[in-house]
C-alpha cells in the first residue's frame, strides 16, 4: 500500500490532470445486452469517460455508468476504472485543486473546522473492504417495469477503501449535547435553482460507530474523479445513496433532517423484502438503508452450453448485505435441493466473497442454475421477486438458464 505521504502527493498530482481530460462524451457502439424481459435491454458501451475503461452507458448527464458483468469474474475487488458511477445532478466539477480543497465541519459543534487534505490524512489511517451498491441495482428486471435508471446487475462494486474514521473528524470538532444527526453534502450542483441539493444524513450514533469513514483512496489509489475525488463518505453495509461523493461539507444537526433526499426520496415498503403490489395503497414506507444478501454466477453466461461429459466449475461472488457471508448454495433442480459451494478468502464483513463449486450435469437439455447466499444473521435470498415503485432492494435468488449438451 502507498504511504500516507505518497498517497497525498498522488492526490495532489491527480487534481491538476483532470482539466486536460476530454469532455464526458459517449459512443454508440458496441453495445451490451442486459437481458431485461418486456423492455429494451440493449445499452451502448462507452470508453470516453475520464479514468474509466469500457462501461455500459445508462446516461451521459448526469453520468450513470454500469460495470460490465464479466468484470466481476476477475476477482472480488472491482478495478477502479471499471467501477460503476451514479450521480444525481449533472453539474460536477471536472477538475479539483487538491491544495485549495477544504472539508467543512459545522453546525451543532463546539469548534467549526475547515480541513485540508493533509490535515485529514494526518488522522489515524483505516482501511475497509466494502461493497458499494446502488439501491436501484437490477431495477431493469422489475416486472411490471418502474421508472428510474434501468440498471442490470452491474450497479455495484467492491473496493478496499482507505481513509479516516468519520468519528475522528467529528470528535475533533466536538459534537454538542443534543445533536441527533449528521448531514453530508458534496460538490455536485443541481441544474435548476429550486431543485433540492443532494445531501444525506445519518444518525449521530451511526456516524460515530467507527465503521463509517471518509475515504481518499480506493484499491490503493486516489479516488477517480467520477467516484468522488478527492473525498467520499463510505457507509459499510448501507446502499450507495449514503456514500456522498466529492464530500466537502459535514453539518451536525440538533433536529432530524427534513431535506428531500433523506426525508422523502429513496423510500421502500416497511418489510424485509421491500415488497408490495402495483397500485397498493396504505403501505408504510421507510427510508432505504441496509443491504441484503446477494450472490451471482460470474463465469457462466445466460444460455451458455455446458457439457455433460465432464464436471463443470461454476464460480461467482456473494455479499452478506450489512454483515458477512455464512454460506452460498447452488441448485440445479429449481430449488428443490441445494448444494453448498466452497467459499473463498474472507476479505472482511462487508466485502464480496468469492465462491466456487464443481457440477456434474447428467441430464441433457435446458436447465437453470440457481444461486443463493445466506448471511451471518441467517437471512437468505428469497425465491420470489419483490416489487416496489422505486425499483429498490432486489435480492431474489438469481437464475441463469443454460443448455446441457
Amino acid at each position: 500500500m502507498l504511504s500516507r505521504r505518497d498517497l497525498i502527493a498522488k492526490v495532489g498530482a491527480a487534481s491538476f490532470a483532470f482539466s486536460s481530460l476530454p469532455s464526458m462524451a459517449a459512443t454508440s457502439a458496441p453495445t451490451a445486452n442486459l437481458g431485461f424481459a418486456g423492455g429494451e435491454p440493449i445499452r451502448p458501451l462507452s470508453g470516453s469517460f475520464p479514468q474509466k475503461g469500457t462501461m455500459i452507458l445508462q446516461r451521459t448527464r448526469p453520468p450513470l455508468l454500469e460495470t460490465p458483468f464479466e468484470v466481476f469474474d476477475s476477482g472480488v475487488f472491482t478495478p477502479n476504472d471499471r467501477f460503476f458511477v451514479r450521480w444525481h445532478w449533472a453539474i460536477i466539477p471536472q477538475s479539483v485543486d487538491a491544495s485549495a480543497f477544504r472539508l467543512m465541519v459545522r453546525g451543532h459543534v463546539n469548534k467549526p473546522l475547515s480541513l485540508t487534505l493533509d490535515e485529514i490524512a494526518s488522522l489515524p489511517r483505516v482501511e475497509v473492504a466494502a461493497v458499494n451498491q446502488c439501491a436501484g441495482n437490477s431495477r431493469g428486471f422489475f416486472q411490471p417495469r418502474v421508472l428510474g435508471a434501468q440498471w442490470g446487475n452491474g450497479a455495484m462494486g467492491n473496493a478496499k477503501w482507505t481513509g479516516v474514521k468519520l468519528r475522528d473528524v467529528l470528535d475533533r470538532a466536538g459534537i454538542k449535547s443534543g445533536a441527533v444527526a449528521v448531514r453530508f453534502g458534496g460538490m455536485d450542483e443541481q441544474i435548476v435553482p429550486d431543485a433540492p441539493d443532494f445531501m444525506k444524513s445519518l444518525s449521530v450514533d451511526h456516524a460515530r460507530d467507527g465503521e463509517v469513514m471518509i475515504a481518499y483512496a480506493m484499491n490503493g489509489k486516489p479516488l477517480p474523479l467520477l467516484n468522488g475525488f478527492p473525498l467520499r463518505l463510505v457507509v459499510p453495509g448501507w446502499f450507495s445513496t449514503y456514500w456522498v461523493k466529492m464530500l466537502n461539507d459535514i453539518e451536525v444537526l440538533d433536529k432530524p433532517d427534513t431535506g428531500f433526499w433523506t426525508a422523502t426520496a429513496y423510500k421502500i415498503p416497511d418489510n424485509i423484502h421491500a415488497d408490495m403490489r402495483p397500485g397498493q395503497a396504505g403501505v408504510r414506507m421507510v427510508p432505504v438503508t441496509r443491504m441484503l444478501p446477494r450472490s451471482f454466477i460470474t463465469n457462466v453466461a445466460p444460455h451458455a452450453s455446458l457439457s455433460a461429459a465432464q464436471p463443470v466449475v461454476v464460480r461467482g461472488v456473494a455479499m452478506g448485505g450489512d454483515c458477512g457471508v455464512k454460506s452460498v448454495e447452488l441448485s440445479t433442480d429449481e430449488g428443490r435441493t441445494w448444494n453448498a459451494a466452497n467459499l473463498g478468502r474472507d476479505e472482511g464483513t462487508h466485502s464480496f466473497r468469492g465462491w466456487s463449486t464443481r457440477l456434474r450435469l447428467d441430464a441433457k437439455g435446458p436447465k437453470n442454475l440457481l444461486i443463493r447466499c445466506t448471511n451471518t444473521k441467517g437471512e437468505s435470498q428469497p425465491m420470489k421477486e419483490n416489487w416496489n415503485p422505486g425499483g429498490y432492494l432486489r435480492n431474489v435468488v438469481e437464475s441463469v438458464p443454460i443448455v446441457v449438451t
